[in-house]
């Protein structure tokens, strides 16, 4: 099963996604964003930079 966005506005009014894996369980959570036209332009970043995203190792 692919993953979802789900697209929701917060306490404050701030609009806001989740992506969620096939399993359902949240492997990532946005910004809060103004307007809903944001949040979806937000959605459409992920959707096209991360398919080939590098992973980099930080050590702390």
């Amino acid at each position: 099963m692919a993953g979802t966005f789900e697209l929701w506005t917060d306490k404050a009014g701030e609009y806001r996604f989740n992506l969620k894996a096939g399993n359902g369980q949240v492997i990532a959570t946005s910004q809060g964003y103004s307007s809903k036209a944001s949040a979806l332009n937000g959605i459409e970043s992920v959707k096209t930079n991360a398919p080939g995203a590098e992973v980099v190792e930080v050590e702390r």
